[in-house]
């Protein structure tokens, strides 16, 4: 059996560390070895364990003199009984202190929602391409629940159609004891009789059955910025549900914006790419396009002679705004490619045999066209 390791090793202290040292060095190692945190990893679950029965010694004064003096070898034997260790009663609120719940879900992954709160609301909007250029002002209409007009959200019409909730006294919230590992855990809740209200409903509003929220339809107003991506999430505050019984705040909606796709362009970024069909003789003379272009002005495009297909061509400030920076742009980035007839004549046919001598004169022999090609494939 391997021997045991030293509690102090264990938790990265030296002999004469205070009480807060070693629960600064627990919490900090809990955070970074907890199982939730390493899944499949036996190393680090082994690790939190020995951490735990570190710190249940060494928080403990009377255990922690007893280990100094005799360290695991002590007389009356293990602390924790003859099945050795197997879990203590540690508060997370003592190590962690009072806001220990946000700290834990944050690292651990408590999934706890917040007491008293409207629900968040997730929609998907989908915006022409014009609004990534020039940025959009938009409506939208909702379905959600809000505030009932009848009862002014309370569940009822007077205060007189209700009574103390006899689960939480009135607090609207209980405690809950759960434990997790060695430690207890003690965490408030919405009390669920009441919907976190501290009253109970004896006449309930009509409308909303007590609730004090009915369906409604809702317009929503909200602007689309120039530059904006496939999958914003836009967040406009106090527009999801709002809470039962108007205790607490409304929840916020978030508007996940799907920017429709371009007749012919494509985005990288702030980038535009585009594919430019041209003919052989616009690739080997040369030429100047004009098209129409999503910032109203015509994007020229000038080819240069002897261009080959693959080749790009790059125009700048003619792409996309930089979102927060709308006043910069990025590029248009034009990739030229040969557009080849799908059936030729007769006629062309023998057109294209007269000058294909003529053609040929001009290139290199084969595998010397083949071996530079691929120089400059693997240069690129």
């Amino acid at each position: 059996m391997a021997a045991k390791r030293d509690y102090y090793e264990i938790l990265e202290l030296e002999k004469d560390a205070t009480e807060d040292e070693i629960k600064k060095s627990f919490r900090k190692l809990a955070r970074k070895y907890h199982p939730d945190k390493n899944p499949d990893n036996p190393e680090a679950e082994k690790k939190f364990k020995e951490m735990q029965e570190a710190y249940a010694i060494l928080s403990n004064p009377e255990e922690r003199r007893k280990y100094d003096m005799f360290g695991h070898n002590r007389p009356d034997g293990s602390p924790f009984g003859p099945g050795g260790f197997q879990g203590v009663n540690i508060s997370f609120d003592e190590i962690f202190g009072g806001g220990f719940d946000s700290i834990f879900s944050q690292f651990f992954g408590s999934s706890q929602r917040r007491n008293n709160e409207g629900l968040d609301l997730l929609y998907h909007h989908s915006v022409p391409f014009i609004s990534a250029m020039n940025g959009s002002d938009e409506e939208i209409e909702i379905d959600v629940k809000k505030k009932c007009i009848s009862c002014d959200g309370n569940g009822s019409n007077s205060i007189d159609d209700s009574r103390i909730c006899p689960s939480c006294d009135g607090y609207g919230q209980i405690e809950k004891i759960s434990m997790i590992g060695p430690f207890t855990q003690r965490t408030r809740q919405e009390c669920p009789s009441c919907a976190g209200s501290g009253r109970m409903i004896t006449n309930p509003c009509k409308d909303c059955n007590g609730d004090g929220r009915l369906n409604q339809r809702v317009k929503v107003k909200f602007s689309i910025q120039p530059g904006i991506n496939s999958g914003t999430r836009l967040r406009i505050k106090g527009q999801g549900e709002s809470p039962t019984r108007n205790q607490g705040s409304s929840g916020d909606l978030f508007v996940e914006i799907e920017v429709k796709q371009h007749k012919w362009f494509e985005r990288d970024g702030a980038d535009l790419i585009m594919a430019l069909p041209l003919s052989f003789t616009d690739l080997a003379l040369g030429k100047k396009i004009s098209i129409p272009h999503i910032d109203g002005k015509n994007l020229v495009i000038t080819i240069p002679p002897n261009s080959k297909p693959g080749e790009t061509i790059t125009i700048s400030s003619r792409g996309l705004p930089i979102p927060m920076k709308s006043s910069v742009r990025g590029s248009v980035i034009v990739v030229l490619k040969l557009d080849m007839p799908g059936k030729f004549s007769s006629s062309m046919k023998k057109k294209l045999k007269l000058i294909s001598k003529d053609l040929d004169l001009e290139l290199s022999p084969l595998e010397s066209r083949i071996e530079e090609e691929s120089k400059r494939r693997r240069k690129n």
